[in-house]
Formats: C-alpha cells, sequence, structure tokens
C-alpha cells in the first residue's frame, strides 16, 4: 500500500511514518539526541518546496560529547574479532538493502534525486560496505620485515573515533564510501550529513541500532556547518577527518585539523573536460555528455562541464545536444516520467542562474538558453539544461557551477586539446573519446587529474582508486584497497637480535 503526499505523488507507508514524526533527533551513542536548546532546522523537498520534517541543529558542546561517545565505544568495537564485526557489518548492508526502497523514496525527496538514481544511490551503499568488509579480511595486521641484525614488524590497527562531513548531493551513496573503510578497519564513527539532506543518516543510524550494531559505533550528528560542522573540524579528539564539499570549505576544514595534526582527506569540487576528437560516433558520445550533465540536474562534482570537441564534428555534435537536451523532461524526483529533478535549494537554484548570466556578460554564446523551469504543479527549485561556449577564459568555464550547464569549446589537434583540458585549477576527473586506443591513452596520462576515463564518464568499479588533484583535493583513493589501508595505524615493532 502507499499513501498519497500531493500532487498524486505516492508515499510508501513507512515514509510516512517517518515523516509524520515531524521532529527527528540525532543518534548517538544508539540514543535520540535533541538539541539543548531546542534549536531545529527545517528540511525542505526541493521539488515541491513542502517542508518534509525538522532536524537537530545541535551546538559545539554536543557535537564534543558525540565524538567522547564514539572515542568511548571504539575500544570494544576494535577489540571484536574481524569475523564479529564482519557479520554485524554485513547483517548491516544486508537491511539497508532489505529497506532499499523506504531510503531511496526518503533520499529522493531530501536531496530532489530521481527516485530510480536513488535506489541506485542506497544499492552502492550496500555494496560498498560489503566490499570493504571482504577486502578487510585480506589486510594482514602483523607483517614481517627482513632488516639484518633484528626482528622486525609493522602491526595494523584502527585509530579511533574518525569523523565525517558529507555533502547534499549523494547523501547515503557518499556515506558509504566513507564510512565502509572505517568501520571494517575497526573505527567508530561520527557522520555529519549536510543540512539539506540529513534524512537518509538518521533513518541509517536508527536501522543500525535496530539490527545490534553497538551503540556508539554510528552516530549522526545534525545542524549547519558553520557550527556543527566546524565543530566537528575543530575537535581535537578525532583521529580522522573525512570532508566531501567545495574547495572553500575544504581549505576551512583543512586548516582545524593541521592546527590538531589530524589526518584528513579532502574531496572537493572539479572542473571536468570530456575531450572528444572527429573519430567518435557523434550521437552515442553526445548522448552520454546529455546524460552525464543531467544527471542529478549535474550536482556532480566529478562531472564532465567543459566539453572540448575536434573543429570538424562541433557544429554536429552541438546541434544533437542542443536537441536532445531540449528533450529532457524535468520534473518532480518521484514522478517515473521525470528524467532530471530540481536542484537541491534556492541558494543553488540562484547559483545555477546567476552563472549563466554571469557567463554571457564575460562574452560566452549563449547555445542553449536554459534558465528557470516549470513543473505543473509543483514550486520547486527548477532549472533548464543550459550550453555555452567560447574562451576557457570564461568565468562559466572556469568556476565550477554544480547544475546542469556545460560549456564549449573547440579544438585542432591533441596537443592543443591536452593544453586546453589542463587550463583549470582543479584536478578531479576528465574523460577522452576516441576510436584510437593509443591516442585515448596517451591522453587519459597527459590530463592533470586524479581520474581520467575513456570513452565513458562518471565510472568508479570497485578497486580503482578515485581522488582528486590541486583544487579537486587531498588524500584520495576512494573504492580502493588505499582507501581501507587509511584507516589504520602502523606501529613498528623492533628486537636487536644478539
Amino acid at each position: 500500500m502507499t499513501t498519497t503526499f500531493k500532487n498524486d505523488l505516492q508515499l510508501l507507508p513507512e515514509v510516512k511514518t517517518f515523516l509524520s514524526r515531524d521532529v527527528l533527533p540525532a543518534i548517538v551513542g544508539g540514543r535520540e539526541v535533541m538539541a539543548a536548546s531546542g534549536a531545529t532546522l527545517a528540511t525542505i523537498d526541493p521539488g515541491s518546496g513542502q517542508k518534509l520534517a525538522e532536524i537537530q541543529d545541535l551546538d559545539a558542546s554536543e557535537i564534543d560529547r558525540a565524538v567522547d561517545v564514539a572515542n568511548a565505544a571504539f575500544p570494544a568495537w576494535a577489540k571484536l574479532s574481524l569475523e564479529e564485526r564482519s557479520k554485524i557489518l554485513l547483517r548491516l548492508a544486508d537491511a539497508v538493502e532489505k529497506h532499499k526502497p523506504i531510503i531511496a523514496q526518503i533520499e529522493a525527496l531530501d536531496a530532489g534525486k530521481i527516485e530510480a538514481q536513488a535506489q541506485g544511490d542506497v544499492q552502492n551503499f550496500v555494496d560498498t560496505l560489503r566490499y570493504f568488509v571482504k577486502l578487510s579480511g585480506q589486510v594482514k595486521q602483523r607483517t614481517k620485515l627482513e632488516v639484518e641484525g633484528h626482528e622486525a614488524w609493522t602491526y595494523k590497527q584502527p585509530w579511533g573515533a574518525c569523523a565525517f562531513i558529507f555533502p547534499w548531493n549523494f547523501p547515503m551513496l557518499l556515506i558509504g564510501w566513507g564510512i565502509s573503510p572505517a568501520l571494517a578497519a575497526g573505527n567508530t564513527v561520527v557522520i555529519k550529513p549536510a543540512e539539506d539532506t540529513s534524512l537518509s543518516a538518521i533513518y541509517l543510524a536508527e536501522l543500525a541500532k535496530e539490527i545490534g550494531v553497538p551503540d556508539g559505533v554510528i552516530n549522526v550528528v545534525t545542524g549547519r556547518g558553520a557550527t556543527a560542522g566546524a565543530a566537528l573540524a575543530n575537535n581535537a579528539n578525532i583521529k580522522r577527518m573525512s570532508f566531501t564539499g567545495s574547495p572553500e570549505v575544504g581549505r576551512l576544514v583543512g586548516e582545524a585539523c593541521g592546527r590538531n595534526l589530524v589526518p584528513v582527506k579532502l574531496e572537493l569540487g572539479g572542473k571536468g573536460a570530456a575531450v572528444v576528437f572527429n573519430d567518435v560516433d557523434v550521437k552515442a558520445t553526445a548522448e552520454a555528455l546529455v546524460g552525464a550533465i543531467t544527471f542529478h540536474s549535474g550536482q556532480v562534482c566529478c562531472d564532465a562541464t567543459r566539453w572540448l570537441v575536434q573543429s570538424d564534428i562541433y557544429d554536429e555534435f552541438v546541434a544533437y545536444c542542443v536537441e536532445r537536451l531540449k528533450q529532457i523532461r524535468v520534473g518532480h524526483p518521484l514522478d517515473p516520467d521525470s528524467q532530471m529533478g530540481p536542484v537541491v535549494n534556492p541558494k543553488q537554484r540562484q547559483r545555477v542562474l546567476g552563472y549563466l548570466e554571469k557567463g554571457k556578460a564575460d562574452g560566452a554564446e549563449c547555445v542553449l538558453e536554459g534558465g528557470p523551469a516549470q513543473v505543473d504543479g509543483f514550486t520547486g527549485n527548477y532549472v533548464k539544461p543550459a550550453l555555452l561556449a567560447g574562451s576557457l577564459d570564461n568565468v562559466a568555464a572556469r568556476e565550477e557551477i554544480f547544475g546542469p550547464v556545460a560549456y564549449l569549446a573547440r579544438f585542432k589537434d591533441e596537443a592543443e586539446a591536452i593544453e586546453m583540458a589542463n587550463n583549470t585549477d582543479y584536478g578531479l576527473a576528465n574523460s577522452v573519446w576516441t576510436e584510437d586506443p593509443i591516442r585515448a591513452a596517451r591522453m587519459a596520462e597527459s590530463m592533470t587529474a586524479g581520474n581520467s576515463w575513456i570513452n565513458a564518464h562518471n565510472v568508479f568499479p570497485q578497486g580503482v582508486p578515485y581522488g582528486g588533484v590541486n583544487k579537486s583535493g587531498l588524500g584520495g583513493g576512494v573504492l580502493s584497497i588505499e582507501t581501507l589501508l587509511d584507516y589504520y595505524r602502523n606501529t613498528s615493532i623492533v628486537r636487536p637480535l644478539k
């Protein structure tokens, strides 16, 4: 059975029950925590403008208590055998998978994400947790070192309470990428979700309690980034910090962790290039890049937002992209006919629209107008896809917009394409599109970024490190053995031999 929400959209009864509580708690030590001040924040459906619920607006002292709880829970969690810990985490993965339709609908409402895409994100969480549980069984805790005249070895052990600050674009998926290796290695976690999209994290923490994850192992604190997030980053008792978000906030988090000598991982923004050579299937390549820029309304840090196209196919490529983008159906995330939902909030909508104006004022050609989108029956944060073109010195070609906007430019040959692709302060992810495998590999290795894809974009197979360089961050390695090893600290043990 389902329950009608608004405009004939259907809510699952479990989602209706979850949202009917109106005021949702933070979860610390397995207990519901309300802000002592009584302060709450409204979380809004970006697709309708309706309030979904209120979340707690915790202050710095309440964040500090959560870190203390996580540290107190750490020794018992770390001392569990690998088999015991793995059983608990796999039970959590099974429970999340069982509740996937519920969590996905919560995520779709909260983040403005197409429901089918939200289901994929929840499954990604499940798959990531299972992957790191399996991978943790392959890590050698003791590694013998061959050192003349000494008996020596290294010993791996978890750090303690690890802190995570997540953004609003992929809440469940990124929580999975972040906490799975930490938990599998034997650490406890404190999760600070974005204030706009905290609901799925709260549901996850309640589910973890229900299926028997020990209290204090998974903690979710909510509140404003400037207060709750800052308090978590500045807490000297966290053992590791992971932040995903903008370079501007990433710098602040990095500075705070530097003062406390806390190791930090920063996954920041991007201004990815898709380099399209003249030997491609033009329609298929255009179709793929249109799909990339409209996926989650372009709110993807590693997206291809600069399309660099070889001159002799430029006009054909652009014409097909315009045709396809005009066909994209913008609608509410729970409408099964929607192909692109809203951006997350009015501020982000204005950011996207503002960059269109700034780009045109800076000399960009408007290939596809874009602008506000109207969706019958809903007052949400909707925008149309847009295309700009011209010099890569344009503000819209250099700064991250985080919306369904791509910037086009022509290139003559491979040397110019490399120069143009690397003409950015960012360094997260690029792609090269060509039927020539030798050229593809040469281009992929020549572009300055943490990730280069060939004839695809936004590809994240398990076992392949993912991270950024330059303005896109530091300390990457998501989804790989490098990530898991980040959550162990090494002790070197030496005994001189007589």
